[in-house]
């Protein structure tokens, strides 16, 4: 009877506040930089999209000239075939939807083997 009531207010607890769950996948994204195999991957992920990010951050920054330099953090996952997931910004400002928008059409290089899905984090901001 213990393990009904427990899966009973598993499913029926209060839902987990969103940015505690933003900030677990930051940190998993972190965790994951930081491993032994973290600098080779970031090594080649800015590699390849360094200059994009840079095009696209500028593309979007322009279509908000009110709040296009107010820092955001993007999270997402990246599966062993290069393909986005999951991809969430806070705060959601415009800039950071628009740059969702293009962190969701691209290909990133083949992550490491663990964690699965591999996670990435990415701080935006400019200086003013």
């Amino acid at each position: 009877m213990p393990v009904a009531l427990a899966f009973a207010l598993l499913l029926g607890g209060t839902p987990a506040n969103p940015n505690d769950a933003f900030e677990t996948r930051v940190h998993a994204a972190k965790m994951a930089e930081a491993a032994a195999t973290g600098p080779a991957y970031q090594k080649a992920l800015w590699g390849k999209i360094g200059n994009p990010t840079t095009d696209a951050y500028k593309g979007c920054m322009a279509g908000d000239a009110a709040t296009g330099k107010s820092p955001f953090t993007l999270v997402l996952d990246v599966d062993a075939q290069g393909k986005p997931h999951g991809i969430i910004v806070q705060p959601a400002t415009p800039v950071a939807a628009c740059m969702a928008g293009q962190f969701a059409t691209w290909t990133f290089p083949l992550p490491p083997a663990s964690p699965k899905p591999y996670p990435l984090e990415i701080d935006f901001s400019v200086g003013r």
